[in-house]
């Protein structure tokens, strides 16, 4: 490894988000977005997560596949000793092993971890969509982050207690085990939909099996004893997950590591509680919280030694305590703490904190953005500033901006600049100069409720805009409501989020009654209205809201918010409605404004953001006593989706603890609650104050004070019916699969190319499908035949012009029948053949752009 800058490292970019790179011939080589989420085991991952705020540091993981080899781990450590460096120190550095990853590494993968057999070493290539010759089990665990491990196809490698995936390519089978509970099955669908969308184009089937009831779906099971034989015998017992329980977690030690003596040396100095005057800023520590995590501390004025082999030296301090080899080590400098390292300590004061944590006092902001001045001024006297940021310069550059229709690019009327509607996609290019040459950033902005074809039509989009200029745009996705400061100033304050609908003129329809934004921003650098829901319960104190009915439109000023904020939503408020505004002031509303908000309700109205704050973030556990112990369970990066109906879940926000009661959770949890959470409060490594208020809250009945650590949380997320059984049901009929992809008595399952292609992984032999028998059958070198014309189809073609999809796939011209157009090979396919090889009706692909019809007959071998 040599010692000056990788190459690797001239292509990170200081942004939000996630980068990827996967360690291959002991060389950095960046992973493709398509692949996000799927590590081989047989290979190192260097994992790169930069933060919305700027003022924090950058997160570095090196991903550690059980399989793979001392030399790439150990170039894996390497090239994160030297980014720390190539990133001036302040990064924290992680250890991830498979199968033990942190809950702030799972939490970058909302659908969840894919591990896959093998390494890209021996025929590393990019991911590729519509690959279908595929045939794999993966054995899913979790139900918060779920991850899934390539298991081998067998019924020997199913349990009772999991739920196991069955990639055939172009079906996917979940099948749920008996013991699996309702968030486990919809946290598993929802990966199965991620592969379908990810990998598959959006075009493979996915079915479900109840373990429980596999009769329901015999056409399924049809599928699945034709790939793994006839199940002999029961199934085995589950295995339990291994999770440290809370002694061991409050079980803290600080260990001082020093090279004074010209040895290097490591010595205990104190146990829990631990203060933060023990730290000194000429040495390096090591903080062991009960063999579960290694933390350590580096001092600004360590030597560069000590600072260098950091990580190294934890990784011998496990060996030495025999601890597991998959132990999480988290390595950080003076001043970029982590969240969770302070919270081991009984009091923590930052820079400029007049108090720090460790007593019972009201703290925090709720549902509060930073509002803080921008100084353009200071880009140029600090560019390093300008990075982290992400402010290249004071937004003053050309902004273009196209929606995504017809999956096609249009572009939008400048007069309707920074208005985005959550069933849109926009492509935002802003143009900038640095030293006389222009610059670009490429936004991909993404609906909530804009279809997938519309998100994958922006991302193509976004490659032909790249293209156009050579490749010079950085390119940003950004999620509705997760907009970044530079994409907010572009829009000098008059940046407007609706959350339904379009702004396509011929399909917008305006929704009927009263409509409510919350308005945040001292300035147009950081000012944005987002739409919320127009209830009561929506308003917070801290806040600007506008509320517009058909009569009237009302700028409602909260106690809380500044002058500047309200200076900034008057301009934003003449956007949203050319009606007079009258203002209202908090406490003074009147009736009329309370019956266009459905009447009086409570909502967030503490005005907490004028006391200090301190540096706890607020953490949510799930809690558990599955295993005869308390044990409780951290939920990385949470959000309203994380409250499981079956789950107890305890959100600490340090001066209070709320118990969350899931409508289903157990009784013996019920009953233990409060009982579980002293415990939790015991045994805290900081010697937490055992007065602290713990309030229950159940499901349903949810106050603002708790809600409000919650961004976007919707009241009447539970009160339409069971998620699970409604993903299902959208899922479609099961019997159209086994039509369309399987002839049982023909077990060529998938036709496609002859080699079997994981994505974003080597070539291996195609996969063997199994009949009844166990035996491979007699036509699995033959296609499948046509099954007769599907329902959904135009009337077949004369048969005199149809012709076997042998005779067209993958032909060059001059191995074409005679008289066959060789750039119009699908249609000489009978239908069946048409929407078996293409995966669409031919009327509906007539129907799409030039470039999608492209796409699918190179997908399928007819271009």
């Amino acid at each position: 490894m040599s010692e000056k800058t990788p190459e690797a490292f001239k292509s990170i970019r200081h942004k939000p988000g996630l980068q990827i790179w996967t360690i291959n011939k002991l060389q950095m080589v960046p992973v493709p977005e398509q692949a996000y989420g799927n590590f081989f085991e047989g290979d190192c991952y260097i994992v790169i997560h930069g933060k919305a705020d700027p003022k924090q540091p950058v997160d570095v993981h090196y991903w550690i596949g059980n399989a793979s080899s001392q030399d790439e781990q150990g170039a894996a450590a390497i090239y994160v000793t030297q980014l720390d460096d190539y990133l001036g120190g302040s990064p924290v550095q992680h250890r991830e092993v498979q199968g033990c990853e942190s809950a702030k590494f799972q939490s970058y993968f909302e659908k969840g971890i894919v591990y896959k057999k093998g390494g890209v070493e021996s025929g590393f290539r990019h991911i590729e969509t519509n690959v279908y010759n595929i045939l794999r089990l993966l054995h899913v665990k979790g139900s918060k982050r779920v991850s899934a491990t390539e298991v081998n196809v067998s019924w020997d490698s199913f349990n009772t207690g999991d739920i196991f995936l069955l990639d055939m390519g172009k079906v996917i089978v979940q099948w749920n085990g008996e013991q699996s509970n309702r968030r486990e099955k919809l946290k598993a669908m929802e990966l199965a939909q991620g592969i379908r969308d990810r990998e598959r184009g959006g075009r493979a089937q996915i079915g479900i099996v109840e373990g429980r009831d596999e009769a329901e779906s015999p056409e399924l099971m049809k599928i699945m004893v034709a790939v793994l034989g006839e199940r002999r015998g029961p199934l085995k017992e589950p295995t339990p997950d291994d999770q440290p329980d809370l002694y061991q977690m409050g079980n803290v030690r600080l260990y001082h590591v020093s090279d004074s003596s010209g040895n290097l040396v490591v010595q205990e100095i104190a146990t829990q509680p631990l203060t933060q005057d023990l730290l000194s800023s000429t040495d390096c520590y090591i903080v062991d919280q009960g063999g579960s995590k290694i933390y350590v501390w580096k001092g600004k004025q360590a030597s560069r030694e000590e600072r260098q082999c950091a990580l190294s030296r934890a990784v011998g301090f496990i060996k030495a305590k025999n601890y597991p080899s998959t132990t999480n080590v988290e390595v950080m400098a003076e001043d970029a703490e982590s969240a969770t390292f302070k919270q081991l300590f009984k009091s923590w004061t930052d820079k400029g904190q007049t108090q720090g944590m460790g007593k019972t006092y009201s703290v925090g902001k709720i549902a509060k953005v930073e509002q803080t001045k921008f100084d353009v001024m200071e880009l140029h006297a600090r560019p390093e500033l300008a990075a982290q940021q992400r402010m290249v310069d004071d937004a003053s550059g050309k902004v273009q901006v196209w929606r995504i229709e017809k999956l096609e690019l249009k572009e939008v009327p400048a007069n309707t600049y920074g208005q985005f509607y959550g069933g849109d996609c926009y492509l935002v290019l802003y143009t900038y100069m640095k030293a006389s040459k222009p610059q670009y950033i490429l936004y991909m902005w993404q609906g909530r409720h804009a279809t997938q074809d519309e998100i994958t039509a922006c991302a193509y989009q976004a490659v032909n805009v790249d293209n156009e200029y050579k490749g010079a745009p950085v390119q940003i996705r950004v999620a509705m409501g997760k907009e970044p400061r530079h994409f907010l100033a572009i829009f000098k304050g008059r940046l407007i989020i609706y959350e339904g609908g379009t702004g396509r003129g011929a399909v917008a329809s305006p929704t009927p009654g009263p409509r409510l934004f919350q308005i945040r921003g001292s300035n147009e650098f950081n000012t944005k209205a987002i739409e919320v829901a127009a209830r009561a319960s929506s308003l917070n104190t801290n806040d600007v809201f506008v509320l517009k009915t058909d009569l009237m439109c009302y700028l409602w000023f909260g106690k809380g918010c500044s002058g500047d904020e309200r200076e900034m939503s008057k301009s934003v408020a003449d956007i949203i409605s050319r009606q007079d505004k009258q203002t209202v002031m908090e406490g003074k509303e009147p009736a009329d404004f309370w019956v266009a908000l459905g009447g009086k309700a409570p909502y967030a109205s503490d005005k907490r953001f004028e006391q200090q704050e301190p540096s706890y973030k607020p953490k949510l556990f799930e809690c558990s006593n599955q295993t005869g112990q308390f044990r409780m369970t951290e939920v990385g990066d949470f959000s309203q989706d994380d409250l499981d109906e079956d789950d107890v879940m305890l959100l600490d926000t340090w001066e209070e603890i709320f118990l969350w009661i899931g409508k289903s959770a157990n009784e013996y949890e019920k009953k233990e609650a409060f009982t579980s959470a002293g415990e939790y409060l015991s045994t805290h490594p900081a010697h937490r104050d055992p007065r602290t208020p713990i309030i229950m809250v159940k499901q349903g009945y949810e106050p603002p004070t708790f809600t409000g650590w919650f961004n976007a949380w919707d009241p009447h997320k539970w009160s339409g019916g069971n998620s699970y059984e409604e993903i299902k049901q959208k899922l479609g009929d099961v019997a159209s699969i086994s039509q369309i992809t399987v002839d049982v008595n023909n077990t060529d399952l998938n036709q496609g190319s002859s080699g079997y292609s994981a994505p974003d992984g080597p070539v291996s032999s195609p996969p063997v499908y199994q009949s009844h028998s166990g035996h491979a059958s007699s036509s699995e070198t033959k296609s499948a035949p046509p099954r007769g014309t599907s329902s959904d189809t135009a009337p077949p073609r004369g048969t005199s012009s149809d012709m076997v999809p042998e005779l067209l796939i993958n032909k060059a011209v001059d191995e074409l029948p005679e008289g066959v157009d060789p750039t119009k090979k699908e249609e000489y396919l009978s239908d069946a053949d048409f929407k078996t090889l293409l995966g669409t009706t031919r009327s509906d692909f007539y129907r799409m752009p030039a470039w999608r019809q492209k796409q699918l007959k190179k997908a399928a071998g007819l271009f």
